[in-house]
C-alpha cells in the first residue's frame, strides 16, 4: 500500500473513564507528536454524561497550549481525536475535525481528489435536505459525515441508540455511494479511512489509509487497582465482549496489542462493549477495497 502522508486519527472506547494524555501527548509516538508532519489543525471530542464536548483549532497541535490543556484534563469513556494535514479546504477551524451533529462526531483520514470540481455537488445531492444546512466547512470529510448520517437516519432517528452493525452498515453504504460516483484519473487515489461515534457506539473503516485497533494489552499497568480488570483486558476476547477498544493511525508504544485493518474492513463496538468486524479479512482483502456485508464476531 502506498503510504501518502495525510491526517492522523485516534479513537477510544472503554468501560471506565480513562485519561488519554499519554496517547495524545506523552507517548513517544502520541497523536500530538505525529502532528509534526500534520500541522494544519487538530480536534478532540470527548463525552460527558452522554453529550459530546468538542474542541478544535487550526493551530499546530504539539505547539498549541490549548491542545496540551485539553489532553491533560480529558477523562472519558469515549474520545475521538484528529490532527490534520490539509488536502481539501483552507486552514480554518470550520475545516478541522472531528465534525459534530447531535451526539455523533466524525473524523476522516483521506482525500477525494478534485473534490470541489467533480464530486461536491453530486455528493451533496445525496444528503438529506434537512441536514445540508449544517455543513459549514469546505472539506470532503464533512460531506462524508453527513452522507453517513443520511444513511444512518434510514435506520432510525439519529437521537436513538444504534447497534454497531447498523452503524457499520450505514457507514459502508455511505462510502459505497462515494465509490460509485468516483471517476479517478490515472494516478489518482481516493482514501476513505474514518471513525464515527455517538459516545456509546463507535465504528471505523479502513479506506486505504492505515488504521490499527487494539482491544487488549500484554499486561495492564493498572491490574492491581482497576475494579474492572477481566481476562479480556490481557487476552483476545472469546465472546466478542471487551473492556476497551482503541483505534490509531499508528500503533502507539506501550502495552496494547495492535491489529492492522485491511482495506474495506469495518470494526465497531456498541454500548454493551460488544465488538464486531465486517468486510475483508487480512487473508482475503478484496482488490477494490469493498466490504462484505456479513458481520463476524470478533
Amino acid at each position: 500500500m502506498l503510504r501518502v502522508p495525510m491526517c492522523r486519527l485516534f479513537g477510544f472506547r472503554s468501560v471506565i473513564q480513562s485519561q488519554v494524555h499519554r496517547s495524545l501527548v506523552a507517548a513517544d509516538n502520541a497523536l500530538g507528536r505525529q502532528s509534526a508532519g500534520h500541522p494544519d489543525g487538530w480536534g478532540v471530542a470527548y463525552y460527558v454524561d452522554g453529550s459530546p464536548h468538542l474542541t478544535r483549532s487550526p493551530g499546530h497541535a504539539l505547539s498549541d497550549a490549548l491542545f496540551h490543556r485539553v489532553s491533560g484534563v480529558v477523562s472519558s469513556e469515549t474520545v475521538l481525536a484528529h490532527v490534520r494535514k490539509a488536502t481539501q479546504g483552507p486552514k480554518t477551524v470550520l475545516n478541522c475535525h472531528p465534525f459534530q451533529y447531535g451526539r455523533w462526531v466524525f473524523a476522516h483520514n483521506g482525500d477525494l481528489p478534485r473534490f470541489h470540481q467533480a464530486y461536491r455537488r453530486p455528493l451533496l445531492a445525496l444528503i438529506a435536505p434537512r441536514l445540508r444546512p449544517f455543513i459549514l466547512g469546505e472539506t470532503d470529510s464533512e460531506v462524508l459525515f453527513f452522507l453517513f448520517l443520511t444513511q444512518l437516519e434510514k435506520r432510525g432517528r439519529l437521537s436513538k441508540a444504534f447497534a454497531a452493525s447498523d452503524a457499520m452498515d450505514a457507514l459502508g453504504d455511505a462510502l459505497d455511494l462515494v465509490r460509485q460516483h468516483l471517476a479517478l484519473a490515472e494516478g489518482e487515489e481516493a482514501f476513505l479511512t474514518c471513525i464515527a461515534t455517538d459516545g456509546a457506539t463507535m465504528v471505523a473503516h479502513q479506506g486505504g489509509k492505515e488504521l490499527y485497533w487494539s482491544s487488549h494489552k500484554t499486561r495492564c499497568a493498572d491490574r492491581g487497582s482497576c475494579p474492572r480488570l477481566s481476562a479480556e483486558c490481557e487476552a483476545p476476547s472469546a465472546d466478542g465482549y471487551v473492556n476497551h477498544l482503541v483505534f490509531s493511525s499508528e500503533p502507539l508504544l506501550g502495552e496494547n496489542v495492535w491489529n492492522e485493518m485491511v482495506p474495506g474492513e469495518l470494526v465497531g463496538i456498541d454500548w454493551r462493549m460488544r465488538m464486531q468486524r465486517a468486510g475483508a479479512t487480512a487473508a482475503e482483502a478484496p482488490p477494490d477495497g469493498r466490504r462484505r456485508l456479513a458481520i463476524a464476531k470478533a
